[in-house]
Protein backbone atom coordinates (compact mmCIF):
# COMPACT_ATOMS: atom_id res chain seq x y z
CA UNK A 1 0.00 0.00 0.00
CA UNK A 2 2.11 3.10 -1.15
CA UNK A 3 1.62 5.92 1.21
CA UNK A 4 1.38 9.63 -0.32
CA UNK A 5 5.06 11.65 0.14
CA UNK A 6 5.13 14.56 2.03
CA UNK A 7 7.75 17.00 0.93
CA UNK A 8 8.93 20.01 2.94
CA UNK A 9 7.37 22.80 1.42
CA UNK A 10 4.26 20.98 1.80
CA UNK A 11 4.90 20.60 5.21
CA UNK A 12 6.39 23.93 5.58
CA UNK A 13 3.14 25.90 3.46
CA UNK A 14 0.98 24.23 6.06
CA UNK A 15 2.84 25.64 8.94
CA UNK A 16 2.85 28.85 7.19
CA UNK A 17 -0.69 29.15 6.74
CA UNK A 18 -1.28 28.70 10.87
CA UNK A 19 0.83 30.78 12.26
CA UNK A 20 0.06 33.45 9.52
CA UNK A 21 -3.52 33.20 9.69
CA UNK A 22 -3.44 33.93 13.09
CA UNK A 23 -0.66 36.76 12.81
CA UNK A 24 -2.91 38.26 10.02
CA UNK A 25 -5.88 38.11 11.91
CA UNK A 26 -3.86 40.57 14.73
CA UNK A 27 -2.68 42.69 11.96
CA UNK A 28 -5.94 43.38 10.21
CA UNK A 29 -7.40 44.70 13.77
CA UNK A 30 -4.60 46.65 14.57
CA UNK A 31 -4.26 48.48 10.77
CA UNK A 32 -7.90 48.53 10.15
CA UNK A 33 -8.09 46.48 7.27
CA UNK A 34 -10.85 44.08 6.05
CA UNK A 35 -11.29 41.26 7.49
CA UNK A 36 -9.57 38.17 5.94
CA UNK A 37 -8.70 35.07 6.42
CA UNK A 38 -5.44 33.00 4.79
CA UNK A 39 -7.31 30.18 2.65
CA UNK A 40 -3.74 28.49 1.52
CA UNK A 41 -0.01 28.81 0.86
CA UNK A 42 2.11 28.08 -1.78
CA UNK A 43 6.04 28.14 -1.27
CA UNK A 44 8.18 28.23 -3.97
CA UNK A 45 10.99 24.87 -3.82
CA UNK A 46 13.75 26.81 -2.50
CA UNK A 47 11.69 28.32 0.06
CA UNK A 48 12.08 31.42 -1.06
CA UNK A 49 8.59 32.80 -2.02
CA UNK A 50 5.63 31.92 -0.73
CA UNK A 51 2.25 32.90 -2.45
CA UNK A 52 -0.36 33.61 0.35
CA UNK A 53 -4.17 33.48 -0.93
CA UNK A 54 -6.70 35.24 1.41
CA UNK A 55 -10.54 35.70 1.13
CA UNK A 56 -11.93 38.46 2.62
CA UNK A 57 -15.52 38.19 4.82
CA UNK A 58 -16.63 41.68 2.22
CA UNK A 59 -16.31 40.75 -1.17
CA UNK A 60 -16.62 44.04 -2.20
CA UNK A 61 -13.39 45.16 -0.03
CA UNK A 62 -10.67 42.42 -0.98
CA UNK A 63 -8.58 44.76 -3.31
CA UNK A 64 -8.40 47.13 -0.09
CA UNK A 65 -7.38 44.11 1.87
CA UNK A 66 -4.98 42.32 -0.17
CA UNK A 67 -3.13 45.94 -1.04
CA UNK A 68 -3.20 46.60 3.10
CA UNK A 69 -1.46 43.40 3.41
CA UNK A 70 1.33 43.60 0.87
CA UNK A 71 2.34 47.30 2.46
CA UNK A 72 3.00 45.26 5.95
CA UNK A 73 4.12 41.94 4.41
CA UNK A 74 7.46 42.76 5.49
CA UNK A 75 5.99 43.12 9.07
CA UNK A 76 4.25 39.74 8.59
CA UNK A 77 7.05 38.02 7.56
CA UNK A 78 9.20 39.60 10.72
CA UNK A 79 6.45 38.47 13.04
CA UNK A 80 6.16 35.06 11.18
CA UNK A 81 10.26 34.43 11.18
CA UNK A 82 9.70 34.98 14.99
CA UNK A 83 6.66 32.02 15.41
CA UNK A 84 8.38 29.77 13.10
CA UNK A 85 11.91 28.24 13.47
CA UNK A 86 13.40 28.28 10.47
CA UNK A 87 16.99 29.46 9.18
CA UNK A 88 15.03 31.93 6.22
CA UNK A 89 11.64 32.65 6.04
CA UNK A 90 10.30 33.00 2.35
CA UNK A 91 9.24 36.53 1.30
CA UNK A 92 5.50 36.32 1.27
CA UNK A 93 3.01 37.96 -2.03
CA UNK A 94 -0.47 38.46 -0.86
CA UNK A 95 -3.44 37.24 -3.30
CA UNK A 96 -7.03 37.05 -3.38
CA UNK A 97 -8.52 33.73 -3.73
CA UNK A 98 -11.77 33.95 -5.87
CA UNK A 99 -12.40 30.22 -5.57
CA UNK A 100 -14.77 30.78 -2.90
CA UNK A 101 -16.60 33.20 -5.29
CA UNK A 102 -16.57 31.19 -7.79
CA UNK A 103 -18.16 28.53 -5.78
CA UNK A 104 -20.71 30.07 -4.95
CA UNK A 105 -21.44 31.74 -8.41
CA UNK A 106 -21.66 27.95 -8.92
CA UNK A 107 -23.73 27.03 -6.61
CA UNK A 108 -26.41 30.31 -7.09
CA UNK A 109 -26.92 28.58 -10.75
CA UNK A 110 -27.30 25.07 -9.83
CA UNK A 111 -29.87 26.31 -7.51
CA UNK A 112 -31.58 28.31 -10.35
CA UNK A 113 -31.84 25.49 -12.06
CA UNK A 114 -33.79 23.33 -9.92
CA UNK A 115 -36.19 26.26 -9.82
CA UNK A 116 -36.77 26.03 -13.72
CA UNK A 117 -37.73 22.26 -13.25
CA UNK A 118 -37.86 19.58 -14.85
CA UNK A 119 -40.83 20.86 -16.89
CA UNK A 120 -39.18 23.24 -18.38
CA UNK A 121 -36.07 21.45 -19.90
CA UNK A 122 -38.41 18.53 -21.14
CA UNK A 123 -40.35 21.06 -22.91
CA UNK A 124 -36.82 22.83 -24.48
CA UNK A 125 -36.45 19.38 -25.32
CA UNK A 126 -39.08 18.91 -27.21
CA UNK A 127 -39.24 21.95 -28.87
CA UNK A 128 -35.41 21.03 -30.15
CA UNK A 129 -36.62 17.69 -31.29
CA UNK A 130 -39.58 19.06 -34.29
Amino acid sequence: MPTKSFHRTDRVSAQVRRDLGTIVHAAVRDHGLPSVSVSDVEISRDLAHAKVFVTALQQERSAEAVKGLKEIAGQLRTQLARAMKLRHVPELHFHYDDSVDRGERIDNLLRDLDDVGPEATSSDEDAEQR
